[in-house]
């Protein structure tokens, strides 16, 4: 069941006067069991909806409506389906102590993959789950496979049912469902030769397999080697030529590349990032696969369209290690520019470890260590995903504090560097 917390104004649930609290049990007969399946039995004019108020009292509302006329409840968030496995290299386990609760959250849920594209290792789903995700039309999903043979991957999540994983997937395409697939490289566990039979496997699915991200294993110094080590250099660029043979297939066969390796592949194989043409429609932006391309060409584009003057200025712009070089590399243009004196410091990750080297995950600690005094720059950029929607860093550090930290110098979350310096 579904309960209510919002009811729109203006509308047929205020009219009806539906409550703040009230459970939704059935909708046209049929059970209610989370906000996927409400919205699938609201599209229909005529209802019968089947209530149970905060005091306990049932009452059924038969409701007939307007095409396309909104009923007017806002459904209270779905308990989060948790993931069933023990993976080898799962970032939570090498989260610090103190970072913000909800990053413990042990996510594995079909309904966040449809809504927000998050993986989901499809472990948790039976017969009856798998049907449901078919039968409601649940496409795109994001599966995590990491591995196609069953005895690998079963070792990757720890979890038996693991091993059904080219099964589901069959059953999910044969439904008439799409699928971007997952592969968390870890060295010495599904790379080389697991690698090579992974993409042939997926290939093999067809075009229902629309992509195939391959991310290198992220691990802190909470959980390196415990039991999983990083990449070398040479096993990433190996990985790389891997992934490319596939994508160069997928191009001459079906007129895109389907297979990419994620940003942070090519910067551990000490590889150039390839262009934009690479990443087909830029689908997997979130995933990391195209993410720092993206950015550095929308940044260069602006660099040449012009930017604010900003004359007299001390302009400082914190980034982690993989972000460093490529934004030292236009610090001179920027201040060209600008006719601002700019610098770029590479901020050191201590709260996760040196070998964490992405800029969303720096702490305020960390970025606050980084500007040795409030004078040293009069505007400080931040990399704006080092920050929730409560403007709290990784480390629970509010932004008003490392504000007052470095007062008086301004400072300005900024993905966008050139929307940043507009706005001051």
């Amino acid at each position: 069941m579904v309960r209510i917390a919002e009811i729109e104004m203006g509308t047929i649930a205020e009219e009806l006067e539906l409550r703040i609290g009230t459970r939704i049990v059935r909708v046209n007969g049929e059970r209610v069991r989370d906000g996927i399946d409400l919205t699938f039995l609201l599209a229909d004019n005529e209802l019968v909806l089947e209530t149970v108020d905060p005091d306990g009292t049932e009452t059924h509302y038969e409701i007939e409506r307007e095409l396309g006329e909104p009923l007017g409840i806002v459904p209270a968030p779905d308990t989060v389906r948790e993931c069933a496995n023990e993976c080898v290299f799962c970032f939570i386990d090498g989260n610090p102590k103190d970072v913000r609760p909800t990053l413990w959250i042990r996510d594995d849920d079909f309904r966040l993959s449809f809504t927000y594209g998050s993986y989901v290792t499809l472990t948790n789903l039976g017969p009856r789950g798998l049907q449901r995700l078919v039968d409601q039309r649940l496409s795109p999903l994001y599966v995590s496979v990491h591995a196609t043979d069953p005895d690998v991957r079963i070792r990757l999540l720890k979890n038996d049912r693991a091993g059904l994983i080219m099964d589901q997937l069959r059953f999910l395409l044969d439904g008439g469902l799409e699928v971007h697939t997952q592969i968390v490289l870890c060295p010495e566990w599904n790379d080389r030769e697991h690698l090579d039979r992974t993409l042939a496997e997926l290939w093999e699915l067809g075009e229902g397999i629309r992509t195939l991200s391959v991310v290198p294993v992220g691990l802190t110094k909470y959980n390196l080697n415990r039991p999983v080590r990083p990449l070398t250099t040479a096993e990433a660029a190996y990985a790389v030529d891997q992934v490319e043979e596939a994508r160069q297939q997928g191009v001459r066969e079906r007129g895109y590349g389907w297979a990419y390796s994620a940003d942070e592949l090519f910067l551990l194989a000490g590889r150039p990032l390839p262009g934009p043409a690479y990443y087909d429609d830029a689908s997997l932006l979130e995933n990391g696969v195209g993410a720092v391309r993206h950015f550095l060409d929308e940044l260069d584009g602006e660099m040449a369209a012009g930017l604010p003057e900003l004359h007299g200025h001390r302009l400082r712009i914190l980034t982690g290690r993989s972000m460093f070089p490529f934004l030292q590399e236009r610090a001179p243009f920027l201040a060209s520019a600008t006719g601002a004196e700019v610098q770029v410091r590479e901020v050191e990750n201590r709260f996760y470890g040196s070998s964490v080297t992405v800029a969303g995950l720096l702490a305020g600690e960390d970025l606050l260590r980084a500007v040795d005094d409030p004078r040293d720059g009069d505007l400080v950029l931040l990399p704006a995903e080092t920050l929730n929607q409560d403007d709290l860093f990784i480390d629970s550090l509010p932004l008003e504090r490392f504000r007052t930290e470095l007062a008086p110098a301004r400072i300005v979350p900024a993905y966008e560097i050139p929307d940043a310096l507009r706005s001051l």
